[in-house]
């Protein structure tokens, strides 16, 4: 699914113009941005947790060359899934 088809599922089952769907998705998905910017972790009830988690810098190796390199740290989002849509996608949910 796209930022599009979401845009056309609130235009079509919740009856707001395209230009409000198109408004409503793209705060939301701001809102998400920015919070995962700030550190913040992301809960949403039903659905699931986004977390920032950080990388520590490690040791790698150039697979052209060989020669060791370092890998600096780096900031990554993660998804843990909630009990409610685990089981649903295992058929064990009514949702």
């Amino acid at each position: 699914m796209t930022k599009a088809d979401l845009i056309e599922r609130v235009f079509l089952e919740i009856g707001y113009t395209k230009a409000e769907a198109t408004d409503l998705i793209e705060q939301v998905l701001e809102e998400l941005k920015s919070s995962l910017q700030r550190g913040e972790g992301v809960k949403i009830s039903g659905f699931g947790h986004f977390k920032v988690k950080e990388k520590a810098a490690r040791k790698g190796r150039n697979p052209q060359t060989g020669e060791a390199i370092t890998i600096d740290g780096r900031k990554i989002v993660t998804f843990k899934p909630s009990t409610v849509l685990r089981d649903a996608m295992n058929g064990g949910g009514s949702s």
